[in-house]
């Protein structure tokens, strides 16, 4: 018997509510009253996201006074992984933080990159990409798909949890692993014999308790902040992956701000990242801790051999990317990292 969700709540906002919204856009910056910008997420408000967008909020009310007034809507409550891009070129947000994964999907498979395994070892070696020509160069190719991008956001390595430890290749034969839409992603799990199961975020949970699908990878901050612990017990460090976010935005919107607003929001979203960033890494080892000392939790250390092993049978991954459209980009990103 097929598995499948039950059906979601439906949405307060209609397409046509949708659209309505992006026929009002140019009002939004028209000077009569305070200029609104949306800022929605999935993920929870204690979040390296989360938290990043709080603080981006609170610097522009700070710098600009009641000229500009940032709304955070986080854990899906506006828009979702499903439709936030959508919501964003129809004008329905002013800026979103998806993760890099989105984007492949969304038009620009050069990000897919990103989704490696093992690309990264840890979120520094990141930033020498993002922070770089790679980085801009790519967030100038998100203007093909009528986004805006203007900077980039650590969250950490991902880590497995399951029903079971997933320490070795055939520990994850036959898995129903949820996944965020990438053909790299769903590449990788096939290698280790597995089955991706493409489901948005905030659904996972559910996903989980309900058998849907029976493993799942994240950074460490989300699976503590959406109580993962509970239906899923066996947490696996196999920091196979790498997640993290560019922050986009409306290009119409943005265009229609005075270049003073332009300036102002820039340069406290160049704050609110950095700060982010840090928030990011602490967070990470904050909820390593708490996970290790939560009663019902099992944390598993692989050894070198044992991601040996996995590294070995994922590599078939790599060569694939080589060999398509974004291999000129995974030799940049190579490159950029070892850069000194």
């Amino acid at each position: 018997m097929p598995f499948a969700l039950p059906p979601p709540a439906p949405r307060a906002v209609t397409r046509r509510a949708l659209l309505a919204a992006a026929v009002a856009l140019p009002a939004l910056a028209s000077g009569r009253g305070p200029v609104r910008l949306r800022f929605s997420h999935v993920v929870a408000p204690d979040t390296p996201k989360g938290r990043m967008a709080l603080h981006f909020q609170a610097l522009v009310h700070e710098r600009a006074g009641d000229r500009l007034r940032v709304e955070v809507h986080p854990d899906s409550q506006l828009w979702g992984d499903d439709d936030e891009i959508e919501a964003l070129r129809l004008g329905a947000v002013e800026m979103l933080a998806p993760s890099l994964s989105k984007f492949g999907m969304a038009g620009v498979p050069e990000f897919e990159v990103f989704d490696l395994p093992y690309l990264f070892s840890e979120a520094a070696q990141v930033r020498r990409v993002t922070e770089g020509p790679v980085g801009q160069a790519l967030l100038r190719r998100l203007e093909r798909q009528q986004v805006l991008g203007l900077g980039f956001l650590d969250n950490g390595l991902k880590h497995m949890s399951a029903q079971r430890p997933l320490r070795r290749v055939a520990d994850f034969a036959g898995l129903r692993v949820r996944v965020q839409a990438s053909r790299v992603i769903e590449a990788q799990w096939r290698a280790l014999g597995a089955q991706p199961v493409v489901l948005p975020f905030a659904e996972t949970r559910r996903a989980l308790a309900s058998g849907v699908v029976n493993a799942t990878e994240n950074p460490l901050s989300n699976f503590l902040t959406q109580g993962l612990a509970s239906v899923q017990p066996q947490l696996t460090l196999t920091g196979h992956g790498y997640l993290g976010y560019a922050v986009v935005t409306n290009p119409r919107f943005w265009a229609s701000l005075p270049m003073a607003d332009q300036r102002l929001l820039t340069d406290a979203l160049r704050a609110a990242l950095a700060q982010g960033n840090r928030w990011a890494a602490e967070l990470d080892r904050d909820a390593l801790l708490a996970l290790q000392r939560q009663t019902g939790v099992a944390v598993h250390q692989p050894s070198e051999a044992e991601r040996d092993g996995l590294r070995r049978a994922l590599r078939g991954v790599s060569q694939m990317v080589e060999r398509g459209p974004q291999g000129q980009w995974l030799k940049d990103v190579r490159a950029a990292l070892l850069a000194k």
